[in-house]
């Protein structure tokens, strides 16, 4: 509520806040490959104060960028407030590679990033500016936590600072003023109207009800399949691998791109979606990896969290994440890449039969709705203690036209989801202007061979499109 000064997390955002901890940074990186064009400046090196002053412009649409974490008195529940002594220059930052200025050197930059947490007492972002790339180019190597982007509200970060034009001038930054710190007055008034709120809410509800009670009761069987699905996905521990083990803080970063035609016509071919086809690519390569660590295959129900948006018309603006997910078993021991894909595709044909992904999403507005953090710190807790997973995998829909900062075009993009607890890897797909970029996160120890699984992406595609041509 702007009038309190302050404003509540989700459920969903909050659960990302408590998330954090020990080894696991609860931030999205991302890395963005830009032609350098018009950011040269006269003296050489990039033209870091034209960029920076570029984003301070664009800030009036991203207010979450200039507030900070704090928690309110009694309940201690994550709030956003205004960070008096904000300072942009502490968050668009500037670095320069080694020679020879490769992806390897990029890599490594981005790995080190990567592994610092976030500064809680400040808006919890970053942007360094990476110069130094060869072929003409810079890079762009984002922080951000996950409490204020997901997937898709990442997208609408990115064309929130990039533009669809070449063009290279921008409207000066709007004034601000930052909010005083709330107080318990503040407080008070806030619950009391989330109170009124909750009432009205309900009531509309009941009425709902009464009105169209077959709907009702369509809607509470339909709702009780979905959460059945949850619990049963949520409360079965998945198999130890060598990859789920305790984490450090230290990260490695790599990536690859795929032809998105490619993926597509090969969606067409095997009648299923791209996130089948991305789910299946991520099996052939796991089992190329497990099978040069000796692991053994057979019998290992290895399964990913495969996020799925559950925004319908606007998104609301006061809320980062809107997303659930589905648990999906990936058939490593299966050889064959048709029959993988497949046994894939049967698995999300059934979740999105019976709505398994509204399971998590009515826990949550269950949450939001109760306004306590008992319900989200409890989700937590329990996640944590049975590690319901083995791996996420995320695959986001991006802009199909160029984007350009201030008339330097983007190249490519590379998402980047955090590890959390006992999980050494962490998969984003992206897709953007004909190409599906994939960004890998690993855990310094447990994935050396990172590099190997990028390569390994490579060979299931490969695999997949030979299977596909009756190979």
């Amino acid at each position: 509520m702007v009038g309190n000064g302050f404003e509540r997390l989700s459920a969903q955002d909050s659960s990302f806040v408590m998330f954090e901890g020990g080894g696991s940074h609860a931030h999205v990186t991302a890395i963005a490959i830009f032609e350098t064009g018009p950011l040269l400046a006269e003296a050489g090196g990039l033209d870091l104060e034209r960029m920076r002053a570029h984003i301070g412009s664009r800030l009036h649409t991203l207010p979450r960028y200039r507030q900070k974490l704090a928690h309110t008195f009694v309940q201690r529940h994550p709030i956003w407030v205004d960070d008096a002594r904000f300072d942009l220059h502490y968050h668009v930052r500037h670095a320069a590679l080694p020679q020879p200025g490769g992806d390897a050197e990029l890599k490594e930059l981005a790995g080190r990033v990567a592994s610092q947490a976030l500064d809680r007492s400040r808006p919890l972002w970053e942007i360094w500016f990476v110069e130094g790339l060869t072929g003409d180019r810079f890079a762009a190597i984002a922080k951000v936590h996950h409490s204020l982007v997901d997937g898709v509200s990442g997208v609408g970060v990115l064309t929130s600072l990039l533009s669809p034009t070449e063009a290279a001038e921008f409207e000066p930054a709007l004034p601000w003023t930052p909010r005083p710190a709330p107080g318990v007055f503040d407080f008070l008034s806030d619950g009391l109207a989330r109170g009124a709120g909750v009432s009205v809410a309900t009531a509309q509800t009941l009425a709902d009800a009464l009105l169209r009670p077959r709907r009702t009761a369509e809607s509470i069987s339909e709702g009780a399949v979905a959460a059945w699905e949850t619990l049963v996905g949520g409360l079965t521990r998945p198999p130890s691998t060598p990859i789920n083990r305790p984490i450090g803080h230290q990260r490695r970063v790599d990536w690859t791109t795929l032809d998105l035609a490619e993926v597509r016509d090969l969606r067409k071919r095997l009648d299923g979606s791209i996130n089948d086809v991305v789910l299946s690519i991520v099996a052939g390569s796991l089992r190329r990896l497990f099978k040069k660590r000796r692991v053994r295959l057979r019998g290992l129900d290895f399964r990913v969290t495969v996020p799925v948006d559950t925004r319908s018309g606007q998104p609301d603006a006061d809320v980062a994440n809107k997303v659930s997910a589905w648990f999906v078993s990936l058939p490593l021991a299966e050889r064959d890449p048709k029959r993988r894909f497949d046994g894939i595709r049967s698995q999300t044909r059934r979740l999105k039969q019976t709505n398994a992904a509204d399971g998590i999403d009515l826990f949550l507005r269950l949450a939001d709705w109760s306004g306590s953090t008992l319900m989200p710190s409890g989700l937590v807790n329990v996640t944590s203690l049975l590690r319901p997973y083995n791996l996420i995998v995320s695959n986001i829909h991006g802009p199909q036209f160029p984007l350009y900062l201030l008339g330097a075009r983007l190249i490519e993009f590379f998402p980047h989801i955090p590890l959390f607890e006992n999980q050494g890897l962490a998969v984003a797909a992206m897709s953007y202007l004909g190409k599906l970029h994939f960004g890998l996160l690993g855990d310094w120890d447990l994935m050396p061979d990172l590099g190997d699984f990028a390569e390994g992406l490579d060979a299931a595609t490969a695999e997949l499109r030979d299977a596909a041509n009756g190979g």
